[in-house]
């Protein structure tokens, strides 16, 4: 069987909620744009339905139990058959749009990249600044956001995968050595020109913005903060988890 033109993996934990209009969102970006392309979905422990909603959607389930967000995306990397790998967080919606361009770059110079970001929502003036800051300073330093970032497999796998030091920011640090070797090689590593994809606001109903305001803080003045687990509580707490 010939491999899938690529491999869309899905970090998740707890995604009963989110993950059906994502996986929806995706199988109507995967028939208009007629590309093969094979879903994974990693369940980081999850004690909801997200696995067998996975299933039902006709995504591949593996299981990672390890809570550590680069850990997973790195599992789901390992199974992943086709030369190309989009990893896609289980509350960001895809368009074909989003698809045929990441297809158009990976076949010409581009080695990976990610997309402009937007919410679901509208923005209170604090996290609307903030979210257009993230996009300029995306473009600029070529830093691609977790929740949409493409990458050539064998260039992943060379650079062993996203770095499982931190527990956040791992995208970051893995879009830096991407950039850096692919300048080398008068390649690229960059953000696309195309709409923004969309993702969701949740944050923004579970933390209050000085709590938002607070992690940008940390993380501007400890950039090693991501390898605490305790310091990167943004990523690993919700409602009713912990």
């Amino acid at each position: 069987m010939a491999p899938p033109s690529l491999s869309v993996i899905i970090p998740a934990w707890n995604e009963a909620d989110q993950l059906p209009a994502t996986l929806d969102a995706l199988r109507h970006a995967i028939t208009a744009s007629d590309l093969g392309v094979e879903i994974i979905v990693v369940d980081n422990g999850s004690d909801d339905d997200t696995a067998a909603i996975a299933q039902e959607a006709g995504a591949r389930v593996v299981r990672e139990p390890e809570r550590r967000i680069a850990r997973v995306r790195n599992r789901g990397a390992e199974l992943a058959r086709s030369p190309w790998l989009l990893f896609l967080d289980a509350d960001t919606r895809v368009t074909s749009e989003h698809l045929l361009a990441v297809r158009d770059a990976l076949a010409d110079r581009w080695i990976g990249g990610g997309v402009p970001v937007a919410m679901d929502r509208p923005l209170p003036r604090f996290p609307a600044l903030g979210l257009s800051f993230w996009n300029a300073l995306s473009r600029r330093f070529s830093l691609a956001a977790g929740c949409f970032f493409f990458v050539r497999a064998d260039w992943h796998r060379s650079l062993g995968g996203f770095p499982e030091h931190v527990y956040a920011g791992e995208e970051i640090g893995h879009s830096r050595q991407l950039r850096q070797r692919a300048r080398r090689q008068g390649l690229t590593f960059g953000i696309l020109d195309t709409d923004p994809v969309v993702t969701s606001g949740r944050k923004l109903d579970w933390y209050a913005t000085w709590q938002h305001a607070l992690v940008v803080l940390v993380f501007v003045v400890f950039p090693w903060a991501g390898r605490f687990r305790r310091l990167s509580w943004f990523w690993y707490r919700r409602p009713g988890n912990r």
